[in-house]
């Protein structure tokens, strides 16, 4: 097998076979797993920089394993893929460490760090799958690779957390089973081309058609936490710190919605899916979605079901961006899966430092933490400005691209959606930042424990977030410089509409 055939597996496998042996090792085995957790993580994003420069310049990795006829499991780079291969190897490698530190003193930390790399190594599996099979194999992997670490603390909180999450991802994948199975006896083996597959297809099976992307639409809207299908996410807010940063940032929420950009463009079409009212149903949906999310974060006092919530409403300009014809709103949906993903991850680091060295779990609670802990304020500061959309930080970048596509199109509607949505953004955020910056501290914070040495908390908690919100607010501020994740995702919409 040549080096371009195993490429895309040996990136699979890079987080794969590291998890797998930290399963078999004893839980003092301390030294050894963050070895094997940091090994994977660089190794993996040394293999994902050689596959960005050749996907660059046009060159092709694939890996193929004929299982029967008409069934092969198929890895394939182009440039969709690879942008999300890069969000999730970089913020791995982060959350790594991250969870090193927060996980310190907990136990079974052996069984944790297994299921995390798996729940990596799936996620990059969806990403770079060649075909509908595949990517639905790795995306129910997902779902039960990130069922444990829900679970994680065993409290029966954490067990009724889990329990759901399993329940509505479960179903989704059943629907998405479903949907990819009908598909494939329609037309034939599945595999994501750009441009669409569906384009030619007969007239007497355009209704079958039309039925079949509502059926894969809710089993991925799911995991993309849609309304009314995101009720699990809040529920698993019960796991710890860096499990809440991977669902919302990197594996789960993404998946779903990387599965939708998928779907649209290269399996149905963007001119296939337009003509036939398709976008605009999948707009109304992401819409509602995006005003609903943001409502309800509103009225939350737990910060990280604030942030939750905000996960739902900000995930769906990704689907809205794909449901706006035209490239520019097409970079605008696909450059902000990176970018929020680099801001939601920040926030919900700072979540889990507040809550490691203050006790604070309330938005109530958080008067002062600005001066108390200013490095990790200033990181959640830069990640909330962002998503309200404040320039430079990079969600400025996504929303007005956004924006200026539904302008192009005449969907002057979506405008507004966008409008209203940022005013809300503001309306749950800025109280936050209030209160942090500019109220006085409590005599005593609810369970305050200080840690060693002159940071305001362990470095292995304090540099994560620092380094994402750096690179959100680089990311605005350099969007038009070359590799950057807007000049990536310019590239993918040029390919996808073919010009």
């Amino acid at each position: 097998m040549s080096f371009d055939a195993w490429l895309p597996a040996a990136i699979v496998l890079s987080s794969m076979v590291p998890g797998m042996l930290i399963f078999l090792l004893r839980e003092e085995s301390h030294r050894l797993r963050t070895v094997l957790n940091m090994t994977g993580a660089l190794v993996k994003l040394g293999l994902v920089v050689w596959l960005i420069g050749g996907v660059y310049d046009g060159h092709r990795y694939e890996t193929r394993w004929t299982l029967a006829p008409g069934l092969d499991l198929m890895l394939r780079a182009d440039a969709l893929s690879v942008l999300f291969v890069a969000l999730s190897t970089l913020l791995w490698l982060v959350t790594t460490v991250y969870a090193i530190g927060y996980l310190e003193h907990s136990p079974n930390r052996s069984r944790f760090f297994g299921f995390f790399s798996i729940c990596v190594s799936a996620t990059v599996g969806i990403a770079l799958s060649g075909n509908l099979l595949t990517f639905v194999i790795f995306y129910e992997v997902l779902t039960l690779a990130t069922y444990p670490l829900v679970a994680h603390r065993g409290t029966p909180d954490a067990a009724h957390g889990a329990k759901v999450y399993l329940a509505y991802t479960m179903g989704g994948g059943a629907l998405l089973l479903v949907g990819a199975i009908w598909l494939q006896a329609l037309v034939g083996p599945v595999e994501f081309t750009q441009g669409g597959i569906l384009g030619v297809s007969p007239e007497e099976i355009r209704m079958e058609l039309i039925l079949i992307f509502f059926v894969l639409l809710a089993g991925l809207g799911v995991k993309a936490a849609l309304v009314p299908l995101h009720g699990w996410l809040p529920q698993a807010m019960v796991a710890p710190a860096p499990v809440s940063a991977l669902l919302h940032a990197v594996a789960v929420v993404k998946a779903g919605a990387f599965g939708i950009v998928r779907v649209v463009y290269d399996v149905y079409g963007v001119e296939f899916a337009y003509t036939n009212g398709l976008l605009l149903a999948l707009g109304i949906l992401a819409s509602v979605t995006i005003i609903y999310g943001s409502l309800m974060a509103l009225t939350q006092d737990s910060l990280k079901k604030r942030l939750a919530y905000s996960t739902v409403s900000q995930v769906s300009y990704i689907a809205l961006g794909a449901s706006i014809f035209g490239p520019i709103a097409t970079i605008g949906g696909v450059v902000h899966l990176v970018h929020q993903g680099l801001m939601k991850i920040t926030l919900f680091f700072c979540a889990g430092n507040y809550a490691e060295t203050l006790g604070v779990h309330k938005v109530s609670e958080m008067d002062g933490v600005g001066r108390r802990m200013p490095w990790t304020s200033l990181a959640f500061t830069v990640g909330a400005l962002g998503m309200i959309g404040v320039p430079p930080v990079a969600g400025f970048v996504s929303k007005w691209y956004l924006g200026l596509g539904a302008a192009n199109a005449g969907s002057n509607w979506v405008l507004a959606v966008l409008v209203a949505s940022s005013l809300l953004n503001a309306a749950y955020f800025l109280p936050i930042l209030h209160r942090a910056w500019f109220r006085p501290a409590p005599k005593q914070w609810p369970q305050e424990h200080r840690h060693a040495g002159r940071l305001e908390i362990a470095g292995a908690l304090l540099w994560p977030p620092v380094i994402t919100a750096a690179l959100a607010l680089s990311a605005g501020l350099f969007a038009a410089a070359p590799f950057t994740p807007l000049e990536w995702a310019s590239l993918i919409a040029e390919r996808e509409y073919g010009r």
